[in-house]
């Protein structure tokens, strides 16, 4: 017989900017920095090889924090929490400029095109 899903946890809006600075804060411990940077590094900015090696060490970093509040220590828990912080972006702005920081540690800069070098209009 299959055991019940675990239920997934609730944050209020405060709790939940507990968890997210503490998230940040794990992306700056010198170990985390390093596996990231070590990650990055060997990603090149490609995308591809950015999901292959950069995502795997932030989903990892993240459930070290967020395993102590409930969340499954799987990728799913990461999933569950991106998605309760989603929820809040829009209620709190200050968990919309975590959430955008956190983003920012995440993903690679985008490169703007060159001014000019857009495709002409037919």
């Amino acid at each position: 017989m299959a055991s019940a899903p675990a239920q997934q946890p609730t944050l209020t809006v405060e709790q939940t900017r507990v968890v997210l600075s503490e998230v940040i804060q794990a992306f700056s411990v010198p170990d985390n920095a390093a596996r990231m940077e070590e990650a990055r590094e060997s990603a090149c900015n490609d995308m591809g090889k950015m999901l292959q090696l950069v995502l795997p060490v932030a989903t990892q970093i993240q459930q070290e924090v967020i395993k102590s509040y409930g969340f499954n220590n799987e990728g799913e828990g990461v999933l569950k929490f991106a998605r309760l912080v989603k929820m809040y972006e829009t209620q709190d702005p200050e968990i919309a400029a975590m959430s955008a920081k956190l983003k920012s540690l995440l993903l690679p800069p985008l490169s703007t095109p060159p001014i000019g070098g857009a495709i002409p209009a037919s």
